[in-house]
């Protein structure tokens, strides 16, 4: 067998790893390499069963070692044998059985620091952020759950359950997959799978989009800008009916979904915007003005990963561990993924994101470290002349957010962005009289870092630039049911028309002014 210098280097990696470790004076200075092992001895001698120091060496000498020999059997035995590692097998489904939802309310500084103590109890979730006066919601495992409640209700903190078996309560959001035979029959009326009362999985997703390609040619054109660290193609929808007239670029509108996993809403959303745009005659007018960029899944992995593993899974599917650096917290649930929410190079590693690979605000190694979030700043970059608007779909609390998120100072044409805004939620309310909040994010929730909202704003420049939270207000969160697709979409797409129409509307008065000019 003929190894490549990688494969070789690893192998050498690994021989000097156990020489190195082995050695009794391995990162231990000479004196106190003898005093380890002269405390075994004594321990030897009278009984105390060992040093405390050598049993952690051995641990780090074990998890290295296996760590090397695994990456050595991922690269050289897999690839003949056609083997995985025990690490790459599926895990086991993740139970979320008598686990609650419990919505707090916290009336002074007190109480909020006490929720956010609590907050810190293992296996707790924290799914809306616990600010004064305002409801939060909290995940409970059934290892604590009676205990905070109680501790609730000594400190006379309000709080309501919302669900007592989150378990149960994920089995109904998303109604039974249909059968083989049903889908045949869906594929031979419709030419494709697709519904919107349900929520489907990524490949199903691909296929609609391919549909409206090979349908729709003189509409839509499927642009592959990436992949995702997994190898999930990212597909960009361009709707467009053409140029309109001579020497005048069309503007362009920019909607993305799904960065975060478990919003399983926001791509539903999504794709009922390009059903709308595309397959409804009726708004080819906003085609005819307008092009349209629409990327329906951004973090693919995770969505599959909410999908098959794990339903409150929200960062990507990046190994926490690199290949030759791998490190001892890759072995915890949870250490794995980036939040590509906070991986834009734009103020990274600030204010509200972690460097804790094993937090979910996790903003990866550097800025733009994710090759999902490289390929979406690229496009737009490249097309940066003709996006004017710039709408990133996500869940749960119905807001219409303005950048800056990082900062609570406003941004300088901040009264420019909430009037358009402020036309789109008044449309949204006169649809099923959904109230959307809003402002900047700092004001509505809390102040985070390498967004991509502040990204598109702050460094392609475009200044219409919005994070848009979908329903509901907390009685569902994440798990807002599938039979609520239809309405959200319907009352989101008339929100993205106003914005639509209102940048038409200045376009055409800025041609005015310089044609006086």
């Amino acid at each position: 067998m003929k190894l490549s210098p990688l494969q070789w280097l690893a192998v050498a990696a690994v021989i000097v790893v156990v020489s190195v470790a082995a050695s009794p004076t391995a990162d231990t200075p000479p004196a106190a390499a003898a005093s380890v092992t002269d405390t075994a001895e004594d321990d030897d001698d009278d009984g105390g069963g060992g040093s405390s120091v050598f049993p952690f060496k051995a641990l780090q000498l074990y998890n290295t070692v296996a760590d090397y020999l695994e990456y050595i059997f991922d690269i050289v035995i897999a690839p003949i044998t056609g083997g995985v590692s025990n690490k790459k097998q599926t895990p086991n489904r993740v139970s979320y059985k008598k686990f609650q939802i419990i919505r707090v309310l916290p009336s002074d500084e007190d109480e909020v620091l006490d929720i956010e103590a609590m907050s810190e109890e293992p296996g707790v979730q924290v799914w809306l952020p616990i600010r004064l006066n305002r409801t939060a919601d909290l995940v409970l495992p059934p290892s604590v759950a009676r205990e905070v409640k109680r501790f609730l209700t000594q400190r006379e903190i309000n709080f309501i359950v919302l669900s007592s078996d989150l378990e149960r309560s994920i089995h109904k959001q998303n109604p039974k997959s249909p059968s083989d035979n049903q889908k045949s029959e869906l594929k031979a009326t419709k030419g494709h799978v697709m519904t919107w009362n349900r929520y489907h999985r990524y490949q199903d997703i691909l296929d609609y989009l391919m549909y409206l390609s090979d349908n729709y040619p003189h509409l839509v054109e499927l642009l592959n800008i990436g992949k995702t660290v997994e190898g999930r193609p990212l597909k960009v929808v361009k709707i467009s009916s053409g140029q309109t007239r001579e020497n005048v670029v069309k503007p362009a509108i920019w909607i993305d979904a799904g960065i975060h996993a478990r919003e399983w809403i926001s791509p539903a959303v999504a794709l009922f915007i390009l059903r709308q745009l595309v397959e409804n005659k009726s708004y080819r007018t906003l085609i005819s003005e307008l092009d349209w960029y629409i990327l329906p899944m951004i973090n693919a992995d995770g969505y599959e990963y909410s999908h098959t593993v794990d339903r409150l899974w929200r960062k990507s599917r990046r190994t926490a561990a690199t290949k030759l650096g791998r490190t001892l917290w890759d072995t915890s649930y949870g250490c794995d993924g980036v939040d590509l929410n906070r991986n834009w190079d734009w103020h990274w590693a600030g204010v509200g994101a972690s460097q804790d690979p094993c937090s979910d605000t996790f903003a990866g190694s550097h800025a733009f470290s994710e090759p999902e979030t490289r390929a979406v700043s690229d496009f737009i970059l490249d097309h940066r002349e003709r996006i004017q608007v710039y709408l990133t779909l996500h869940s749960y609390s119905q807001m219409w957010l303005v950048p800056w998120s990082h900062t609570k100072k406003l941004a300088d044409d901040y009264d420019d962005m909430i009037y358009l805004a402020r036309q789109a939620t008044e449309a949204i309310q006169k649809v099923h009289g959904s109230q959307y909040q809003l402002g900047t994010t700092p004001s509505l929730l809390y102040t985070t870092s390498g967004c991509s909202d502040d990204w598109a704003k702050g460094k392609a420049g475009i200044k219409y630039s919005y994070t848009i939270e979908l329903p509901d207000k907390g009685m569902y969160g994440f798990l807002l049911p599938a039979d609520k697709i239809l309405s959200t979409g319907k009352e989101i797409f008339t929100g993205i028309k106003s914005i639509a129409k209102s940048i038409l509307k200045i376009n055409s008065m800025k041609e005015k002014t310089k044609l006086k000019g």
